[in-house]
């Protein structure tokens, strides 16, 4: 059975750092190496992030943050309540093209192993995230 972790995070952007801080702390405890780690802060920053830009008009708003430890593998699900948005209508980044903005989910998705978006236009978007432990030999 996984060990649960729920955050609930207030929308701005220096709570990113303390979501960050708590995965980094649970992912070592559980034995990732530090490249996993990164990848894991990075790939949740990113959604994070997209939450506090993308997701509500206004300023007074939360988010989850669940972080499921298991034996071989962390799950971590950010989860709001905001706008959400027409999947159909995310472009991946083109090979070479310079973009300002847009590059998160691309982020996410290279970042982790497995990765599952649910968005409704109105009602939110979960996007549960699964770095799986790679035990390396000595």
């Amino acid at each position: 059975m996984a060990d649960v972790l729920k955050l609930c995070i207030p929308g701005k952007p220096e709570y990113v750092g303390t979501v960050r801080m708590a995965l980094a702390h649970v992912a070592a405890q559980a034995g990732y190496d530090i490249e996993a780690i990164d990848d894991i802060k990075v790939a949740v920053s990113e959604a994070c992030t997209n939450i506090i830009i993308h997701s509500h008009t206004n300023v007074d708003f939360t988010y989850d943050v669940i972080i499921e430890c298991a034996e071989k593998s962390i799950t971590i699900s950010v989860v709001d309540e905001g706008a959400g948005f027409e999947m159909g209508d995310y472009m991946e980044p083109i090979p070479g093209e310079t973009r300002g903005s847009g590059m998160g989910i691309f982020i996410v998705r290279a970042l982790m192993d497995d990765v599952d978006i649910k968005t409704e236009v109105g009602v939110g978007t979960k996007i549960r995230m699964t770095k799986y432990l790679q035990v390396r030999a000595v």
